[in-house]
């Protein structure tokens, strides 16, 4: 349970890693990936994705009866049931990382999933994301078939500003759950809004086939 002293929910995640076999580093990474956001080194305990994306891993009410239930409010066993499911997927695709995040936040090992935007100008496919987060935490995917790039290796266009904010807290501080808007909802919401144009274009041209 190394290398998570004094970081936010440090005690939690590391607790739960050490119970499903997983590395600290690794959840808290994803954890930072969900609801803390780049230069984050943990999340959040926040209500997020329209209301359906709950606690410090975002566990989707859509999909997991636990998320609707009060645990998934308590930092500890919300870390719990997202290290299951990570450990779960981790050996359903033979211990490779890449393609566990992947399933992870897609539900498909292949796919890029929710894209980040770094504050040096990097777009981030949802795993590369997570694991640059675990590049900043020191940790090391011994075994793995897949390790994490070095920093250097991340080029894109230039991020937006304001789009995830992590949480100023001392170590030990748990705070409250708030409303909390993700980066995967808001671009569901503007994929959701261009659909809804396409369909309105598509009756003005021809009425009858829309």
């Amino acid at each position: 349970m190394t290398g998570l002293g004094g970081i936010t929910f440090g005690r939690e995640i590391a607790t739960a890693a050490a119970r499903h076999g997983l590395d600290a580093r690794l959840l808290a990474a994803v954890a930072a990936q969900e609801t803390g956001g780049p230069g984050a080194d943990s999340g959040r305990n926040v209500v997020g994705d329209g209301g359906h994306g709950h606690g410090l891993f975002q566990i989707d009410d859509r999909w997991h009866a636990f998320a609707a239930t009060p645990a998934a409010a308590d930092p500890a066993a919300n870390a719990d049931y997202a290290a299951g499911m990570l450990s779960g997927l981790l050996k359903r695709f033979g211990g490779d990382v890449r393609s566990a995040l992947s399933a992870y936040n897609t539900g498909s090992p292949s796919a890029q999933g929710t894209v980040t935007a770094w504050p040096d100008g990097s777009r981030l496919g949802y795993a590369d994301s997570v694991l640059r987060h675990l590049g900043r935490l020191g940790g090391a995917l011994a075994g793995s078939r897949t390790s994490a790039p070095p920093p250097e290796a991340y080029t894109g266009a230039q991020a937006p500003s304001g789009a995830f904010a992590a949480a100023q807290l001392g170590p030990g501080q748990q705070p409250p759950l708030q409303p909390f808007r993700s980066f995967t909802s808001e671009m569901q919401a503007a994929g959701a809004a261009c659909e809804d144009a396409d369909r309105r274009m598509a009756a003005m041209i021809d009425p009858i086939d829309a």
